[in-house]
């Protein structure tokens, strides 16, 4: 059997979410984390207290973490793997899973990518907004109504797709879309419009980053998000990472990519269930699951 694991971005983070993992063997990956970054990670991972997770930065570090946590008590059980895939910042979590990106190094990464692309928000104030019902052209098409100020963001599955854009394009968009027909518009929180031109500044600077890390071919092919492609070959992730920045997340696509592949069942690893949930409504015919670590201590 086929197995294609996925690996949850920003948004699936919860209060107390690595608890699970704390007197197992895979904590070691979490000391490893604070000797590489000079601070107690680890406390993110085991506060209650929600306020830790609300900042872009705290939030993507304990997602990438717990998923890792959970990757490393599920991989033996789960056999081969087929190919991975990871949602926006899960494609770095993927990455070192399928071992073409070290720990140290990804967490480097998602340590500056949360930061340069909070700064980006910051100065170029935005949102996000759910069209539900909606497909991708009738997105594109509420786009059109404010052009150069709302975008395409997230392909996430049938009748679930995203926009993103400044406060005044987000509303000609999300109005266009209402009269057009969209069943809802559900804004999304979040505090920029990421996955769109708006997050270039970032871009830019991320690839200083990027060019700093060692990038070595991976295990299985991991799909590319942004292009909905399979890579085993490192050349070419440095800018796939950086463009991704500014690009939509085509997670549609990417799940029939996973298949195509010899996918025969998806597995998602880390916090949360939303990619299991966007699994069946993109591909009823695959099983899916959460990884059975998750499953026992509900990460």
């Amino acid at each position: 059997m086929g197995v294609a694991v996925m690996f949850p971005g920003q948004g699936s983070q919860t209060p107390g979410m690595g608890a699970t993992w704390r007197d197992r063997p895979a904590w070691g990956l979490i000391e490893r984390a604070e000797d590489a970054l000079g601070e107690p990670v680890g406390e993110l991972l085991l506060d209650a207290d929600p306020a830790r997770l609300a900042h872009t930065r705290e939030a993507q570090l304990a997602v990438y973490l717990t998923s890792l946590l959970a990757w490393e008590d599920a991989k033996d059980e789960l056999g081969p793997v087929t190919a991975y895939a990871g949602h926006s910042l899960g494609q770095l979590t993927a990455l070192t899973a399928a071992g073409a990106l070290a720990l140290d190094d990804g967490l480097r990464l998602v340590a500056r990518r949360a930061v340069l692309t909070q700064h980006a928000a910051d100065a170029s104030p935005g949102g996000m907004a759910a069209l539900l019902g909606a497909d991708q052209a009738q997105a594109v098409a509420a786009c059109g109504a404010a052009p150069d100020g709302c975008w395409l963001a997230n392909d996430n599955a049938p009748g679930q797709v995203v926009v993103a854009g400044s406060d005044d394009g987000l509303a000609a968009a999300t109005d266009a879309a209402r009269s057009a027909g969209v069943k809802r518009v559900v804004p999304l929180a979040v505090d920029g419009a990421f996955h769109t031109p708006l997050m270039q500044p970032a871009a830019d600077q991320f690839a200083e980053a990027t060019a700093r890390v060692r990038l070595q071919e991976s295990s299985a092919p991991v799909v590319s998000n942004a292009d909905a492609t399979a890579y085993t070959e490192a050349e070419g992730w440095r800018k796939r990472l950086v463009d991704h920045l500014v690009r939509p997340v085509l997670w549609r696509q990417s799940l029939d990519t996973l298949v195509a592949l010899g996918a025969t069942r998806f597995v998602e690893v880390g916090p949360g269930r939303v990619l299991a949930g966007l699994a069946r409504k993109c591909r009823p015919d695959v099983p899916v699951a959460s990884s059975p670590i998750a499953e026992e201590g509900g990460a």
